[in-house]
């Protein structure tokens, strides 16, 4: 598939380089230029590319910028391919790049992404820590590969961003549609806790939308009271733990 990433950070970095290794043709665009794109990204044959150019005839658009960032894109979006699969990697924190009052009063991210863009979005790739996709990836059938659950409202999209899951080193669990993916984000059983297929379906079952939010932020608030950053064994710990 002919599929280009948008932002060149740690998520979007790896899955470029995956899925250009699973032999997809990856373009690769950063807000900051080509020049962005770190070498080891476009190792395996991914291209850097300019952003106002990115997103003319592709089959999957993967945008791996922050969330309150997204709306940015919509014009950009409005020149791609109306079949084009638009893909949201995000996730929400108010205390990064500040509040978003519809999500605040409820409304899911991915839903309110996909009205600020203007067009539908699958989400997937956000449930798992950036050092768990460049490091845990496994090949299919391997006793110990984690999941990562895939939001749509459109089936053919969904099944179609789960294949390419797959290519990346991880199991795709069909997590249903858009409005269900708020058990997929932050404070949630499912969020970077590495569990696998026979797991994952049970952790999405027992979100809480009525807590998620006040979790999402006790993590946080935890991380920050650190003295060194903690390893990706201790990040999944303590998200397994503050969701028990």
């Amino acid at each position: 598939m002919k599929i280009t990433v948008i932002g060149a950070g740690a998520i979007g970095g790896n899955l470029a380089a995956r899925l250009s290794t699973a032999g997809h043709d990856v373009q690769v665009a950063d807000a900051r230029g080509p020049g962005a794109v770190a070498a080891e990204v476009l190792e395996a044959g991914a291209r850097a590319v300019g952003l106002d150019d990115s997103v003319q005839g592709r089959d999957v658009i993967i945008l791996a910028v922050p969330f309150s960032v997204q709306p940015k894109l919509a014009a950009l979006l409005a020149t791609a391919p109306s079949e084009a699969i638009v893909v949201d990697t995000s996730n929400y924190y108010p205390g990064m790049l500040g509040p978003v009052e519809a999500v605040d009063n409820g409304a899911v991210e991915s839903v309110w992404s996909q009205e600020q863009l203007g067009r539908p979005v699958v989400k997937a790739w956000n449930a798992a820590l950036a050092e768990t996709q460049r490091e845990r990836a496994l090949p299919a059938g391997s006793p110990d590969r984690i999941a990562i659950p895939v939001a749509a409202d459109s089936e053919e999209q969904r099944r179609t961003v789960m294949t390419l899951v797959d290519a990346t080193g991880f199991d795709a669990f069909d997590a249903g549609v858009l409005a269900d993916s708020w058990r997929q984000q932050p404070g949630t059983p499912a969020y970077c806790t590495e569990l696998g297929l026979d797991k994952l379906g049970e952790a999405l079952a027992a979100a809480d939308k009525t807590t998620s939010a006040t979790t999402r932020d006790r993590i946080m608030a935890h991380l920050v009271t650190l003295e060194s950053e903690p390893t990706r064994e201790e990040k999944v710990a303590n998200n397994r733990a503050a969701t028990r």
